[in-house]
């Protein structure tokens, strides 16, 4: 995902030069104050051209010296600016040996990833999915403009306390040094982030040439811009993209690529903040029908409950923020950013595969979905798509129980290693549901997600995936939503392997599954075409150390650390000692949330990851599916 990373931090980038890049103004004081005002009162002409005037193009190269206030990976990035008002802007990155240029070029964009010979040219009034050729945008992008008006910027130096530094000369040129940070009311009433900047403005023209700007925890951003300048329009053939014969360059939707923009920029300041101790609080937030809210200890609990399109109502309504949040990250985020890694076209490998899974999907699952979409005010393609995500992108998991455990019990722990800080955490949700058809269950899942990857039901059957490879092996029921059948459909051990048994089965994935009532647990690798039972005390070449009574599933160095840690405490595990295997290493830093099921008493324990710790590494919260159940009619 160092792509996505890298575009979000072009457009803050992109953002900085044009509020930071003036016209040509007269200096008549040489007060700070006087000096910021003349600069910022001339961004009018660079961005507002007059209509009787041709535009001209300013042009320069910016390299970043420190990047404390963007990706600490991005010190020493060198970027090519070129703007030109109303409607063309170009940026080119050179980063850690790649190269990247994004363009609007008037009503269209593009971006370029020279290494993979790919490209993406967005056009407006395309279908947004070949399924639905009548939805399209044909909303126009309107005029290149600063993030804020321009008499707003005439407040900007009142904000400040300011000061002047004695004059200085970068790359030969002299310049003004002003020394600033924002006033504390203005931290507190205009909410500008609190820290101190000082800025080198060019005599001759005010121009910027270099900014360096500390927050207030430490972090440090400096930029340095060599040779700005103002010069004749450019010609419309160099705001064109020109690939070259072997160039693989799709034309796609432009809303996919503001899209994608738009949350690639906003990653970029998403925190999600640490969990306070529990203290066992919880409320009703909302509810919707037989559905409802809860915030449950600083987490969110969802309660689902009658026919699909009740259930999925429900979710829409009540989480609704949410499911549209991730959708954009999950579909126009990670899916758009990742085609530039991959060289292929995100939109139409995940509709090529939706294509092929469809006809294997529950029409209950497509109508939860779509009942789901409506009630969040999105397509239901989108809502689709994004359920199907996860067979394109391809975790560790345990069952513990008899001698290896405190009184025998078994502990089902479940890690799952993905996606860490691209807009899953923060739309986490326990969902609790009890459709009109089988068994009621817990989904550790995310908002808009109707399928599960960690769940267990109300017979204490729990269940856990790991991806493997096979990616395009897609002629089946997706994972997600073949887990979901277990929970709803199984009440036993064995019932819950004839139904992965029987299929159909997509790519090559791995299960850990856990019965309470009896104590025993299975590890199965399953393709398509293959499926392999493990019992505990099973010996296989990808997992070769034999314990009994012990299920454990990992890769590489992180299932032999895991094996290791059950030994050292091999008879000895409780509850708090099954979550402490789980953390780092056998962990990993993408680890975004963990989940630890006791199926016999029907407990269970979730962490989600934060901004600064991986899942294992933050708060666990107790919950029992027995007692959220027992809680449905409680007013």
């Amino acid at each position: 995902m160092k792509t996505l990373r890298l575009l979000s931090s072009l457009v803050l980038a992109t953002l900085w030069v044009a509020v930071q890049a003036p016209a040509q103004p007269a200096v008549t004081s040489q007060s700070p104050v006087a000096i910021l005002t003349g600069a910022l009162s001339h961004l009018s002409g660079l961005v507002a051209v007059p209509s009787n005037a041709p535009p001209r193009t300013f042009t320069a190269k910016i390299e970043l010296i420190k990047a404390g206030g963007l990706s600490k990976s991005m010190a020493g990035a060198k970027l090519d600016l070129a703007f030109q008002a109303p409607d063309h802007a170009k940026l080119s990155v050179s980063w850690s040996g790649q190269n990247y240029t994004l363009c609007r070029d008037g009503e269209e964009l593009w971006i370029y990833e020279p290494a993979k010979k790919f490209g993406l040219l967005g056009r407006p009034g395309l279908p947004l999915f070949s399924s639905t050729p009548a939805l399209k945008d044909t909303t126009p992008l309107g005029p290149l403009a600063l993030p804020i008006r321009p008499e707003q910027l005439q407040v900007l130096p009142f904000l400040l306390d300011l000061q002047m530094l004695p004059n200085e000369t970068v790359a030969g040129t002299k310049c003004y040094v002003l020394q600033g940070s924002p006033k504390a009311e203005s931290v507190r009433m205009f909410h500008l982030p609190a820290g101190a900047f000082e800025l080198w403005l060019r005599q001759s023209d005010l121009l910027p040439l270099r900014i360096d700007w500390r927050d207030a925890k430490g972090a440090e951003f400096e930029a340095d811009m060599v040779n700005p300048r103002r010069q004749e329009t450019w010609p419309e053939a160099r705001w064109k993209l020109h690939p070259g014969a072997e160039a693989n360059v799709r034309t796609v939707p432009r809303a996919d690529l503001t899209r994608f923009l738009s949350v690639a920029a906003k990653m970029l300041g998403e925190k999600i903040p640490t969990l306070g101790p529990a203290t066992g609080q919880h409320y009703v937030v909302a509810r919707c029908g037989q559905g409802r809210l809860e915030e449950f200890d600083g987490t969110r609990v969802l309660f689902l409950k009658g026919t699909p399109e009740e259930m999925g109502r429900q979710q829409g309504t009540l989480l609704k923020k949410q499911v549209r949040d991730l959708v954009n990250h999950i579909l126009y985020g990670v899916g758009v950013g990742s085609s530039f890694e991959q060289g292929r076209w995100f939109f139409g490998e995940i509709e090529s595969a939706e294509a092929r899974l469809q006809p294997y999907l529950a029409t209950r699952d497509l109508r939860e979905m779509d009942a789901l979409a409506d009630a969040a005010g999105l397509p239901h393609q989108e809502v689709r798509l994004a359920n199907f995500f996860p067979e394109l992108f391809h975790c560790s998991g345990f069952a513990l129980f008899g001698k290896a455990t405190v009184g025998g019990r078994l502990y089902h722990g479940r890690i799952l290693d993905y996606l860490r800080g691209f807009g899953l955490e923060q739309n986490a949700v326990v969902v609790v549901s009890q459709p009109d058809q089988g068994n009621a269950w817990v989904n550790v899942g995310y908002a808009g997600f109707i399928g599960s990857v960690t769940a267990m039901n109300d017979k204490g059957i729990a269940i856990g995936e790991m991806g493997g490879r096979g990616q395009g092996r897609w002629d089946g029921k997706p994972m997600a939503e073949l887990v979901r059948e277990v929970m709803e459909k199984a009440s036993t051990l064995e019932e819950a392997i004839n139904i992965m048994r029987k299929g159909p089965r997509t790519c090559e994935y791995y299960y850990v599954i856990s019965d309470g009532r009896t104590r025993r647990a299975v590890g199965i690798a399953a393709t398509p075409d293959t499926f392999e039972t493990i019992w505990p005390g099973q010996a296989v070449p990808q997992l070769p150390h034999a314990i009994p009574d012990a299920v454990l599933m990992s890769a590489g160095d992180r299932y032999e650390e895991l094996v290791r840690r059950v030994r050292e405490h091999y008879g000895k595990i409780d509850a708090q000692c099954a979550r402490d295997l789980m953390k780092r290493p056998v962990c990993m830093t993408s680890n975004v949330h963990c989940a630890l099921f006791e199926p016999e008493t029907l407990d269970f324990w979730v962490a989600n990851a934060d901004s600064k710790h991986p899942a294992a590494h933050c708060r666990f919260t107790h919950y029992n599916l027995a007692e959220l159940l027992r809680a449905w009619a409680a007013p």
